[in-house]
């Protein structure tokens, strides 16, 4: 169910992160190669960005397939950001596929994507519902809203950007369960955790990139535990047990 990605690193185009890798986002919408659970993902997509002119991030989304959107087309190559988050989605049968439920959701600072789905979320919104953040992206009519109110929760009480994913992680496991691989930047800082399902970490000179699969055939891939959390800033790149 969905593919998603963050970028952190020297600045690059929408073009360059989302469009053109061999196996980019793009292509993961109608052709992905590890994908384990659905085969395409063309109920709407969204690209996150950080720019310097304004404190919160810039959120493009549509309920279209990407590549259908000649607009975002002309955008992309003309924008250029240090942190990108981006996801096509696959829709949960039973969710509408409109663009309120395509990732990445925001609030503040905050960018945030769900690859995965709630297994009992009606059991999991009653369990939880004193400890969501209700800011207008977690009242989305899809599962991955409960999860980002979790989050933004954890945030807003000073919790890292690790720590909040973890926490919205651990919290729906233990009551609603699923498959809970999430991403979320801050425009500093990127991060991710695997529960249910795929995600690959590439490092090099220009940046680091958290993905669903590979974009290309680069060896540099390497996958990231189950059960894992990722974090990546300007230091580097720490994997910890979740």
């Amino acid at each position: 169910m969905c593919r998603h990605l963050a970028y952190l690193g020297r600045p690059r185009s929408l073009q360059a992160v989302v469009l053109d890798p061999p196996h980019s986002l793009a292509v993961q919408a109608y052709a992905p190669r590890r994908q384990e659970h659905g085969t395409i993902n063309v109920d709407g997509y969204g690209v996150g960005w950080y720019t310097p002119v304004r404190p919160e991030p810039v959120r493009y989304r549509r309920a279209q397939p990407v590549w259908a959107d000649q607009s975002f087309a002309s955008l992309a190559p003309t924008v250029e950001s240090t942190c990108v988050l981006a996801a096509v989605r696959s829709a949960t049968p039973g969710f509408p596929s409109d663009e309120s439920g395509a990732a990445p959701f925001t609030h503040g600072r905050w960018l945030f994507s769900h690859n995965g789905v709630v297994a009992d979320l009606r059991l999991a919104r009653k369990a939880l519902r004193e400890d969501v953040a209700w800011v207008p992206d977690a009242l989305a009519p899809v599962d991955s809203a409960l999860l980002f109110g979790l989050a933004v929760a954890r945030w807003e009480a000073g919790a890292t950007l690790g720590e909040g994913l973890a926490s919205a992680t651990h919290g729906v496991a233990a009551v609603g369960g699923g498959r809970l691989n999430l991403l979320a930047s801050d425009g500093d800082r990127i991060a991710g955790t695997t529960y249910g399902d795929t995600l690959f970490v590439h490092e090099s000179a220009d940046g680091v990139l958290l993905a669903s699969e590979p974009c290309d055939d680069d060896p540099a891939w390497a996958p990231v535990p189950p059960h894992s959390l990722v974090e990546a800033d300007q230091h580097g790149v720490t994997i910890s047990a979740l």
